[in-house]
């Protein structure tokens, strides 16, 4: 297993096609200061690009909670120059996250507030254990989410349920949060983290060209119309048709043998 450090606070983590993104300041419970956002942002780019890596799993170092959103301590010294200034670096590490082109599974245990949500809903898919609390609770502190959460909780549990979570700041144990959707699998406390690395290893063992095109139409049909979404279905089919992945995968089911994906 390798690593590489991107700035103090986060590391990634290679598990064979699995990279792990590892949100790592501790000591602040994985607040999200200007300088980890950029960290988050650039460590994104460079996983965007790196062929090898089929899934990303985005995980935390703090025992006791998975990031509890914006740094409010830093925030607190800001002329409204210096905000202005932050705003497209925090945007750009919400972004980085949300625009991977491969699946991304996030492992949420113990605090996952305001940013820190926002970071899990901008994954594909969100594994929490037992002892996951989430919320958005942004507007009892003067703001609104600003990192994804009108937009991307809506889209996961409707429109009614995400203003009633929104507008009341109100925060949700994991029973909860799995029962209305805001969580995908809930698992035994402590295993959030091996569990999803076990389902990214499950998924990085897929066409890496298969999962990056699903993930596209996935993401650029949702809204459309029926019709229009065909469309952009068949947009990433034909991406892919005539890919090696896709010839490969044909050969091996009818050899009866693993795929070995040449990932074109």
């Amino acid at each position: 297993m390798s690593e590489e450090r991107f700035g103090e606070f986060v590391l990634v983590r290679r598990h064979g096609h699995v990279a792990e993104l590892v949100l790592d300041r501790p000591k602040a419970m994985n607040a999200v200061s200007t300088e980890m956002a950029r960290s988050i942002a650039a460590a994104c780019t460079a996983l965007a690009a790196d062929r090898e890596a089929r899934v990303v799993v985005l995980t935390s170092s703090h025992e006791r909670a998975f990031c509890v959103g914006a740094d409010l301590k830093e925030r607190n010294s800001f002329t409204d120059a210096d905000l202005v200034r932050q705003r497209p670096v925090a945007r750009g590490a919400y972004t980085g996250v949300l625009e991977l082109p491969m699946p991304t599974i996030a492992a949420v245990h113990g605090f996952a507030l305001g940013g820190g949500f926002e970071l899990a809903l901008s994954c594909d898919l969100i594994v929490a254990d037992r002892t996951a609390v989430v919320g958005l609770p942004e507007v009892s502190v003067g703001v609104i989410p600003g990192g994804g959460g009108t937009q991307l909780l809506p889209r996961r549990v409707g429109a009614a349920r995400a203003a009633e979570l929104i507008f009341s700041a109100r925060r949700l144990e994991a029973a909860e949060a799995a029962g209305l959707g805001l969580v995908d699998q809930l698992v035994d406390e402590g295993q959030d983290r091996e569990e999803a690395l076990a389902l990214g290893a499950r998924i990085a063992a897929n066409s890496p060209v298969g999962l990056r095109a699903a993930k596209r139409a996935l993401r650029l049909g949702h809204g459309l119309d029926l019709r229009a979404g065909l469309e952009v279905e068949d947009a990433a089919w034909r991406s892919v048709a005539f890919s090696g992945d896709r010839a490969e995968g044909v050969a091996a089911f009818n050899e009866k043998r693993t795929p070995q994906w040449p990932g074109e």
